[in-house]
């Protein structure tokens, strides 16, 4: 038998392995990859499959595991599959079954058993080390195949001396040779068999001694899986994704693959400098005909420097930095994430995908119309939510409420098919206007969520499953329940309902029933639209609306930073109130009273309260003069009085704008100030009016006109001209600390 050790993903590698089969003509290839793969191997080579794409055995029960092979057009073990297929030759995966794999125990057979003392590497003296360049520079740039493959294999040994082997290892080491074994048996001669593995694995496996008996075979844990081809991106095959036995560049590494399918070894850097620069170009840089060469010579200059003779992706980077980016990594480093990595994403034939997830995920886009939408192109889709009455099936009839449900869902597991444009909504809640646009991406996404759920329901009904239990706070139960809401899943409104009522029953904060009754509210609403069962939210919004009630006062002594905060929570449940029929109201507004009267609490708060209770006709003008008064009296701090009226303003401004007893009051407050106080309360009074328009300054200035005897035109050019210089002297003694 003869082996081949590579890396996983090695333009040279893939390069060699398929001149060493031309070389050698084996009858069958073997590819380390799980053994029950086989299936595949007519996929993989058809010619509708593009690369980067990816195999993925995962459990059937939670917690779900998977182990995942992905592949480039430059993966060894692809070219291996192709020369195989093109040359009429068998060609097997012979590495353990990937539900072996999945049943292995990770915490003892990833233990180190075998520790070699023999070190190819100082650790200590080599601790700028770069793995990554140091195989470019001595493999990737290998001048034949023999150089690579002794290379490779010196690699692979010093791994296992550095590192040790694992008992996960010698177990699939044993298997490898097992799976030999039995090619052999079948009369097969051994010199006629070729073994494509990773280069850790090559010298194991040269002799067959300990391949794996049939009794420990039989020994070794297995759990229920499946298995799926999917495609797969460059930006998840880079390091960057977490993926271990990836690369740093994806893309590049394509580049010298294709230099070596046009026999020049050159060619990777001139096309890396070029599309380098032509980003920097698209995205606002200026980068020369003159910069790209000089950064051609600069970096083959660094690459003699550094012992070898052709750039590596380190020496096209120091140079590019150096040239195209006047020494700054920051001016280059987006251009060098697209270079490196950039955009590819595969293509697997619906055909050859084996889930069910999308198998029912294409089945609902034909049944819902909505297969047209499968488009490159952003295309725009608005629903109507309101039943059709004018047909006479009960799917026909809310069509697009279906439609809506489905497109929730892919939102809910993360598809990136589907986005909501929220901000374009009209006021009718039977409307929705969404933007669907397919990429490849979407499709990986798809096949990823086999992992919560043979279908899409079952993926979504799992996902929010999962947050409903991690839910800390009543807020994140109520997400949750709009999530559900939206999606169309009864079920999970009536668990996190549960939930929510049991939460609700313990100590939570205004700001937590402002954000979770603000969502019910909003549910119970459009309940109708959405077919939901409102019921059983009513009693949770109740409960949380009279809590919310009891500790407003409290609540209300706070400092002005969280009185920023509060200002929108009461007026968020305020708006609740007044929604619903079936909530206290008196309550609410005895405790709105309290706040308003009140003199220790915060006095933006208070003026918040008085506005609301003007608003609703709780209070009338003979009350709100004699407010006005006590609160910006001469005995009150200027700041306290005109905060109070900050607070005041923030609701109704032409309800305040029409009262002209409030601005006799106000008027009267000035005047009856001293200098000192006056130049006080005109810095506090100014944060009252930031948000008034100068439409109603004008009208601010015809009630003061009137008041003062003036023209209401020439005060409103006062109210309404910028401040160009500003008396230095009222803020020689100013104390800004509160601002």
């Amino acid at each position: 038998m003869k082996t081949f050790g590579i890396r996983h993903f090695s333009p040279a590698g893939a390069y060699f392995v398929r001149k060493f089969l031309n070389e050698n003509r084996p009858d069958v290839v073997l590819i380390e990859g799980p053994a029950d793969f086989d299936f595949l191997i007519d996929d993989i080579v058809s010619k509708n499959l593009l690369p980067p794409f990816a195999i993925m055995a995962y459990t059937k029960e939670v917690p779900i595991e998977t182990v995942l092979y992905p592949f480039a057009v430059y993966s060894p073990e692809y070219q291996a599959i192709l020369w195989a297929r093109e040359n009429n030759k068998e060609c097997h995966f012979f590495d353990l079954e990937s539900n072996i794999m999945l049943g292995l125990e990770s915490k003892n057979e990833d233990e180190i058993i075998s520790d070699a003392p023999d070190k190819i590497h100082d650790k200590e003296k080599t601790s700028d080390f770069d793995m990554e360049s140091f195989w470019e520079r001595v493999l990737e740039q290998s001048e034949d195949m023999n150089a690579y493959k002794s290379g490779s294999a010196l690699f692979g040994e010093s791994l296992r001396n550095e590192d040790g082997v694992s008992l996960r290892d010698i177990i699939r080491e044993s298997f490898m040779k097992r799976k030999i074994k039995e090619i052999i048996d079948r009369g097969i001669d051994s010199e006629k068999i070729v073994a494509i593995t990773g280069a850790f694995h090559t010298s194991a496996i040269q002799s067959l001694d300990g391949a794996m008996t049939d009794k420990e075979y039989d020994s070794l844990k297995k759990k229920d899986s499946n298995i799926t081809l999917m495609p797969y991106s460059y930006y998840r095959l880079s390091k960057r994704t977490g993926y271990g036995a990836g690369n740093t560049a994806p893309a590049y590494y394509e580049l010298l693959w294709q230099g070596f399918i046009k026999n020049d070894k050159t060619y990777h850097e001139r096309k890396y400098l070029s599309l380098l620069a032509k980003y920097m170009r698209e995205h606002g840089g200026i980068v020369s005909s003159a910069q790209v060469i000089e950064t051609t010579m600069l970096s083959r200059s660094i690459a003699n420097l550094r012992g070898g003779s052709i750039p590596t992706l380190v020496d096209l980077k120091d140079a590019g930095i150096t040239c195209m980016g006047g020494g700054s990594f920051g001016e280059m480093a987006m251009g060098f994430a697209q270079s490196d990595i950039g955009t590819k994403i595969g293509v697997v034939p619906q055909e050859s995908m084996k889930t069910s997830i999308q198998s029912d995920f294409l089945s609902r886009l034909k049944a819902l119309k909505l297969e047209k939408y499968k488009e490159l192109v952003a295309t725009p889709l608005q629903l109507d939510l309101r039943e059709n009455l004018r047909v006479k099936s009960k799917e026909s009839a809310f069509f697009d409420l279906n439609r809506s449900f489905f497109l929730y869902r892919l939102v809910t597991l993360g598809i990136d098919f589907a986005k909501i444009e929220r901000n374009r909504q009209d006021n009718a809640t039977w409307a929705e206007n969404w933007i669907l646009q397919w990429t490849p991406e979407a499709e990986i996404q798809i096949v990823e969520s086999v992992l919560k759920g043979d279908t899409i329901d079952e993926a979504v009904a799992f996902v929010l499953g999962e947050r409903l239990d991690n839910a800390i706070s009543i807020s994140e139960i109520a997400d949750i329940i709009e999530a559900a809401f939206n999606c169309g899943i009864p079920k999970i409104v009536e668990g996190a309902g549960r939930k929510l009522d049991e939460m609700a029953s313990g100590a939570v904060s205004i700001h937590e029933i402002a954000v979770t009754t603000s969502k019910l509210s909003d549910m119970i609403l459009f309940g109708d639209i959405r077919k939901l069962d409102r019921k059983p939210l009513e009693p949770i919004v109740k409960r949380l609306c009279i809590r919310a009630a009891l500790i407003l006062a409290g609540e209300s002594a706070c400092d002005d930073m969280a009185a920023v905060i509060l200002v929108e929570d009461i007026q968020s449940i305020h708006n609740v109130f007044v929604l619903h029929d079936f909530l206290d109201k008196d309550l609410w507004f005895d405790k709105l009273m309290e706040v308003s009267n009140r003199d220790d609490l915060n006095t933006k708060i208070s003026g918040l309260a008085t506005a609301i209770l003007l608003d609703t006709g709780k209070t009338d003008e003979n009350t709100l003069r004699i407010e006005v008064a006590r609160r910006l009296s001469a005995g009150m701090p200027a700041e306290l009085g005109a905060n109070w009226f900050a607070g005041l303003s923030i609701r109704n401004h032409y309800a305040l704008i029409g009262r002209l007893t409030l601005w006799e009051s106000l008027s009267e407050y000035m005047d009856s100030l001293d200098e000192e106080e006056f130049r006080r309360s005109l810095v506090f009074l100014r944060r009252a009016f930031v948000d008034y328009s100068s439409k109603e300054k004008d009208m601010i200035a015809e009630n003061l006109g009137e008041i003062w005897g003036l023209n209401a035109t020439v005060v409103s050019e006062i109210i309404n001209s910028e401040v160009k210089e500003v008396d230095t002297e009222i803020l020689e003694d100013f104390d800004f600390g509160d601002f």
